[in-house]
């Protein structure tokens, strides 16, 4: 019955009811702290999820080494993509330190067989282990009495072991790197066993669309494979012989991992990935997105949910979100429908803001410290990381040892981070009694426009001693920033972008014959960009920057010369980046603890994210959160920020609701942390219940479209977050949809678009003086055109949710009231009553 139409008795006991709720309402205690942040868990913890596919295996007897006691665990094996998988093991105490001896080999191999795969399936060779046979497919002829498949070669060669592709031709030759090579092959031949028998290593993995050759977790329903192609794990371990016998302390072990003697010593872990194909059907009406990195790895573990039943699907093209803003504030007919951003769109556009996601900012690093294992803990003091982003280390200029000279503008300085007093003074561990040493090299910073750069930026000017700094004055050891980026006045501008100022050359050079061949090199070959954030944390977990300086013949070359990349010895591999939180994660990096506004020294959890977002207050758009260094106080990180789902609402009915549906699964069971297809990657926080209604109120708004007169209010302006100046916050509608649809529309990869692993967005950043429309997805998505600005979403970040909930307590107090008081009335009021309600309350 309608409320209209209640009998009067029941309009009096609901009336009395209310005003029985409204009293208990006003007597039940708030909470005393930020509930939210309370009940968060940790950002590792689909990690668990992961241990449930950890596999155990033991290895066995050879002629000359006992390997029974050696336990090897893979920690995961199952929902595999391109990312870092740790891998431990453990056995009896060595007899020996000897280099060279004592260690495992592990390499990636397809193979379709149930016993897994050949020695010609696996991405092993081209890794030279400095400069001995360790790493290569060759097979000496008589060091391997077993050998016969690969005992003879052509007259003046070595026997080899060709690489077979899964499509393809075999690789001809020993050094052919059609296929991979030594810089991007993920073969470890020497990950060192401590004399305590234990070791530990984290193994990236590819997939498909990063090693097709392997072609792990491929899908191809027009070939008859509808489920994807597994793939093995193979570790060789390895003790004071080689396969003849020999077991030279002095020179240590000689022979490939892929001989037959020590190919016989092998244990296959079998490693399953999720899809990788086009898992929604291309004739799907086509929904473009585009935007920040920061959602790349959530939306596309969101895709093939988002694509069951729906008949629509979605492409993501990684780009920077400035960009993005301007494809939404400057639409065209190509332009896609709806962005990803940080910061808000502020122009005349009359738009919705929906979080999405929460993650972070960190500096993810991977360090080895020789025998001694890997570095697991850093602080950073934002001073420190002044002085990184500014080229103020020599060492971060050019290669040097301590006696080589230093440039002049830099002579006050220390050397490199790691011998900086500053440092040593945080990290003690590095102030020890032993040889000195300059690297690693520079940090990795991504060469794109970003939004999350800027936040860096702010960072350092939120804390006084990296204002200073950047502002000139000396560190109390006497080191300045380096001068060439004074005039950028970077203590108070915060730019999207690193600049690369220094225009120091050095120059090097080579003999070839009785010719001396010369060529310099710079910052920007000495402190190389990554593409983006995935492809850094990449790069971290290779243990290299990848920074070229050293000579070498190419005849192709003008010079005759080229620079090229130093080798990276195992056990002195350093690498560290400014990357987010899920990329870090993703390749097992570790995280280095950075100050918040406190002083307290903390690392990206998801209690530290939510907590800093709960203090963000809004930027120029009501309801937005604006990350905001200053105010990460409490237990809060930092360098949190928020993914906002930015779409107009003058689109097509059609195209409104397919992002509506996108929006609603972010909201809803895109929220779910975990490893499974459709769930949250490890790295975000999940959104807060206020973020959840805040979005699934702008998916409602969305849907509904612009109002059908353009200077009439929309009908629930709290949904939408439009322009600056677009009236106060307000409570978030939460009588909307609750997003728990699972089907929806998928966010397939278009043509260079961001697919899983980050492929497209390795492809670079679209330019931002790009005409708007340029955008790197395929298809035609809907078009958007200016409209009104209008009211936000949210109230103010800067409560906490004890000052929010206590404030939404009176508001509901009075509308109780109000209710009860109504329907106690009469008629009269009970109209009045209902005829507010739907209009948001409003008087």
């Amino acid at each position: 019955m309608s409320v209209r139409g209640m009998p009067v008795s029941r309009r009096v006991k609901t009336g009395l009811g209310a005003l029985a709720g409204a009293l208990l309402l006003a007597l039940v205690p708030l909470p005393s702290g930020p509930v939210q942040a309370a009940e968060a868990p940790e950002i590792r913890a689909a990690d668990a999820d992961a241990e449930d596919s950890a596999m155990t295996l033991s290895g066995k007897k050879g002629p000359y080494d006992d390997f029974s006691d050696l336990e090897v665990t893979v920690h995961q094996t199952e929902n595999l993509r391109a990312q870092g998988v740790e891998v431990t093991w453990k056995g009896p105490e060595t007899s020996t330190s000897t280099d060279y001896m004592n260690f495992l080999q592990i390499m990636q191999c397809w193979g379709d067989g149930a016993a897994g795969p050949e020695r010609e399936q696996c991405e092993y060779g081209l890794n030279n282990a400095s400069d001995r046979n360790l790493g290569l497919r060759t097979l000496p002829k008589g060091t391997d009495p077993l050998e016969r498949k690969y005992a003879e070669a052509p007259a003046g060669s070595n026997p080899f072991v060709p690489f077979q592709p899964v499509v393809g031709e075999p690789t001809d030759t020993n050094t052919d790197a059609t296929y991979f090579s030594n810089n991007d092959t993920n073969a470890q031949p020497y990950l060192r066993m401590r004399q305590d028998g234990t070791g530990e290593a984290v193994f990236e993995v590819k997939s498909a669309l990063e090693a097709p050759y392997l072609g792990c977790g491929e899908i191809d329903p027009a070939a008859g494979r509808t489920t994807p192609r597994r793939c093995w794990l193979v570790v060789i371990p390895r003790g004071t012989h080689d396969p003849n016998g020999s077991s030279e302390v002095s020179t240590g072990l000689t022979t490939s991992a892929l001989s037959q003697t020590n190919w016989d010593q092998r244990m296959v872990f079998p490693m399953d990935f999720s899809p990788v194909g086009d898992t929604c059907p291309a004739d799907k009406q086509e929904r473009r997105v585009i935007g920040s990195e920061l959602l790349t790895d959530a939306i596309t573990s969101w895709q093939t949910q988002l694509c069951s039943g729906a008949d629509a699907r979605f492409s993501f093209s990684q780009s920077g979100e400035d960009y993005a803003r301007r494809l939404i504030e400057n639409p065209t007919s190509t332009s896609p429908g709806t962005a990803i951003t940080v910061a808000p769109v502020e122009g005349g556009t009359e738009v919705v803001h929906a979080p999405v996601a929460v993650s972070a900012l960190t500096v993810g690093f991977f360090w080895e410290d020789g025998n001694a294992g890997q570095v697991r803990d850093l602080k950073l003091s934002p001073r420190l990381l002044a002085k990184l982003l500014t080229g103020s280390y020599p060492y971060d200029i050019r290669e040097m040892t301590f006696q080589d000279p230093v440039p002049d503008h830099l002579k006050t300085n220390a050397l490199s981070l790691i011998v900086d007093p500053e440092f040593r003074k945080l990290n003690p561990y590095f102030d020890r009694d032993t040889a000195p040493q300059l690297g690693p090299n520079a940090i990795i910073l991504q060469a794109g426009n970003s939004d999350v750069n800027a936040l860096i930026w702010r960072y350092l000017q939120s804390d006084t001693e990296a204002r200073e700094f950047l502002e000139g004055k000396p560190d109390p050891w006497g080191m300045k920033v380096n001068s060439f980026y004074l005039p950028l006045g970077l203590d108070k501008d915060a730019p999207i972008d690193f600049p690369k100022a220094d225009p120091t050359l050095t120059e090097v050079s080579m003999t070839t014959g009785d010719e001396i061949r010369k060529i310099s090199y710079g910052q920007l070959e000495k402190s190389p960009y990554s593409n983006d954030m995935h492809n850094g944390a990449l790069k971290v977990r290779r243990g290299s920057n990848g920074a070229t300086f050293q000579p070498a013949q190419d005849v192709s070359a003008p010079s005759g010369v080229k620079l090229v990349a130093p080798n990276v010895i195992p056990g002195q591999r350093k690498a560290y980046a400014f990357v987010d939180a899920v990329s870090a994660m993703r390749y097992g990096l570790n995280f280095a603890a950075l100050p918040n506004a406190d002083g307290v020294y903390v690392k990206p959890t998801a209690d530290a994210l939510l907590k800093a977002v709960d203090r963000m207050p809004d930027s120029a758009v009501a309801g937005v959160k604006a990350p905001t260094p200053a105010t990460a106080k409490n237990g809060a990180y930092p360098l949190t920020a928020v993914a906002y789902a930015v779409a107009p609402l003058d689109q097509p009915a059609d195209a409104r609701r397919d992002y509506a549906r996108l929006i609603r699964y972010a909201a809803g069971p895109g929220q779910t942390l975990g490893l499974e297809p459709g769930e949250l990657p490890p790295g975000y926080a999940p959104m807060p219940k206020t973020m959840r209604d805040q979005a699934l109120s702008a998916a409602d708004r969305l849907e509904r479209g612009k109002p059908a007169d353009p200077d009439a209010p929309p009908s629930d302006e709290n949904s939408v977050a439009g322009s600056s100046g677009g009236g106060s916050a307000a409570a978030e509608e939460t009588g909307g949809s609750t997003g728990g649809d699972g089907s929806g529309t998928t966010a397939g990869a278009g043509d260079g678009g961001a697919t899983d692993g980050g492929a497209g967005a390795d492809g670079g950043t679209p330019d931002p003086s790009d005409a708007p429309g340029a955008s790197t997805g395929s298809g035609t998505g809907g078009s958007g055109s200016p409209g009104p600005a209008n009211s936000g979403l949210a109230s103010s970040g800067g409560l906490t949710p004890g000052e929010v909930l206590g404030i939404v307590r009176w508001v509901l107090l009075g509308v109780l009231v109000a209710g009860g008081v109504a329907a106690l009335a009469g008629p009269v009021l009970l109209r009045l009553s209902v005829r507010r309600a739907a209009t948001g309350g409003s008087g």
